[in-house]
């Protein structure tokens, strides 16, 4: 992680971030799923708190391996956080996403985010608010820990960091396409029922649809949500939501895609950009499945 804070200033509305320093990682667990190795892992990326991370690699592909990092969901289940990606829920297709990511031979990973599984105690308010009291944003901490899972990534010989994915469902379909803005890194980018347009949604008062855990202070005094988004143009992405989602507003979904339809056509990649409207609410569908399992193939 290499950019300034005093350069960028999205990442100035973050608030005051950890300064990185060396990365310690203890393995605590290797077992073999079904067509999948699991490694549980416990990583210091904050200084501040340790990070409980999964990472799935295939048992019948040879390394270098392209590697995908899976953002869970919130759903109100503080309980689930990382365990999502290898059990799925109530929301997401079956298999569960380390078994088709590494179905496909992709090596896989997910960590838990603050306040969630094995990062639980406090609340999400709590966390909030004593990170406002410091300077600090809840945000910005959780993007903070991702990208510092790209650092840790980088370490690992067996990974090609050339060939790296995001992906996740609604406040993990948020996080891959902040991470993706932020993080050049990130090759390609996929995100679920997570296309939210920030003055979309305060024009049909959706605000309390959504947590605390997202809300950047002073974040619309400089930047829309599609300015945002554009960061990530001309890299591959795909965004994918239900017509019938009251978290992420249609007229929202329509203004994004049509300001991301013509930066990936100005600059030259327009099928870089891919956005699906299916049937069903807040949830991946079948449709969703089959389509983003396509794009990853394609361009990663």
């Amino acid at each position: 992680m290499s950019d300034s804070l005093q350069t960028d200033p999205l990442l100035k509305l973050l608030g005051d971030l950890p300064n990185g320093g060396s990365i310690h990682s203890e393995k605590l667990n290797e077992e073999e799923q079904e067509g999948y190795r699991l490694e549980t892992w416990l990583l210091d990326l904050n200084g501040i708190q340790s990070v409980p991370a999964s990472i799935a690699v295939p048992l019948h592909v040879k390394p270098p391996y392209p590697i995908v990092i899976f953002n869970h969901s919130h759903g109100g289940n503080y309980n689930m956080g990382r365990r999502e990606f290898t059990e799925s829920s109530s929301y997401l297709q079956q298999p569960s996403f380390a078994r088709t990511l590494t179905g496909m031979g992709y090596a896989a990973c997910c960590i838990d985010m603050w306040g969630f599984n094995e990062r639980s105690g406090k609340t999400e308010s709590e966390l909030v608010k004593e990170m406002l009291w410091q300077g600090r944003v809840l945000w910005g901490m959780m993007l903070y820990d991702s990208r510092r899972l790209l650092d840790y990534l980088e370490t690992r010989e067996e990974f090609d960091m050339n060939r790296t994915a995001t992906i996740g469902m609604s406040m993990g379909g948020l996080m891959a396409w902040w991470l993706a803005a932020l993080d050049e890194r990130i090759k390609v980018t996929v995100d679920l029922c997570g296309q939210v347009d920030a003055h979309t949604l305060l024009q049909k008062r959706g605000l309390d649809h959504h947590g605390f855990y997202s809300y950047v202070p002073g974040l619309l005094k400089f930047f829309t949500t599609l300015d945002i988004q554009k960061r990530i143009v001309p890299r591959p992405r795909m965004s994918l939501n239900g017509t019938q989602d009251r978290l992420c507003p249609p007229e929202g979904i329509q203004l994004l895609d049509e300001g991301l339809s013509r930066a990936y056509a100005e600059a030259g990649v327009k099928d870089h950009w891919h956005a699906v409207s299916g049937g069903g609410g807040h949830m991946e569908t079948a449709e969703m499945r089959k389509r983003w399992k396509v794009f990853l193939a394609k361009h990663l």
